[in-house]
């Protein structure tokens, strides 16, 4: 049986994931979705930055085009396989029950952090399983539902992180946020200096944000 802090990778679920188990004296658990044409490792160093007792669940998405990893098809940058985001957020959704049977994952309890096309397709989780997800973080990020349904978010509470040199999704990271608010959504939104990458100015806003007591969200510059 493994150790507190150790990584496994599990592969017997409808989705590869990889789970390091919390040490002691930590509750939280932060499930983790990368970005395109890479896979879940990239993910665990930002998910042990930001709590590092944590529970981390890194998912590898299940979707190869043209040689890279994703989510979900695209078509061009900025447009997206509608058919493709439902049926994977279908399959993700079944996969948190699975999660639930396998390891003891409380979805309305756990911190969801998605990184571009991982946050995208977290998004759309939260739209079309509204209560699903009660706390997310979508770095990078865009809308990416052509027809968004009118979806009750009123329990979940949102981070974006745009990147201030992102020229692909930096420009639509406003139109997220007001989609998630018009669904009532409680939205924080913030500008970091980057630009598609994420870094350690990211890990400390997603720290302040998950303990404002600790550092006043009110202090951190740049909401949109």
């Amino acid at each position: 049986m493994n150790q507190a802090g150790d990584t496994d990778l599990r592969q017997d679920l409808s989705f590869v994931y990889r789970i390091r188990r919390q040490l002691a004296g930590s509750d939280e658990t932060l499930v983790l979705l990368h970005g395109s044409g890479v896979d879940e490792t990239t993910m665990m160093p930002l998910g042990t930055s930001i709590a590092p007792g944590a529970t981390l669940i890194a998912v590898r998405g299940r979707v190869m085009q043209e040689g890279s990893r994703r989510w979900f098809t695209r078509i061009t940058p900025t447009r997206f396989g509608q058919g493709s985001i439902r049926a994977e957020v279908h399959a993700f959704d079944r996969f948190l029950d699975e999660l639930g049977e396998a390891d003891g994952l409380d979805a309305r309890k756990a911190v969801f952090i998605g990184y571009s096309n991982g946050a995208n397709l977290l998004s759309s989780l939260m739209l079309l399983r509204p209560g699903r997800v009660r706390r997310a973080v979508l770095l990078r990020a865009m809308p990416v539902l052509t027809r968004a349904p009118d979806a009750d978010l009123s329990a979940a509470s949102v981070l974006i992180l745009a990147g201030a040199r992102d020229e692909t999704y930096g420009p639509f990271a406003p139109a997220l946020a007001d989609l998630l608010r018009s669904r009532k959504a409680a939205v924080t939104a913030r500008t970091v200096a980057a630009g598609h990458e994420f870094g350690p100015e990211d890990a400390e806003h997603v720290r302040a944000w998950l303990r404002p007591e600790a550092a006043g969200l009110a202090k951190l510059p740049n909401g949109f």
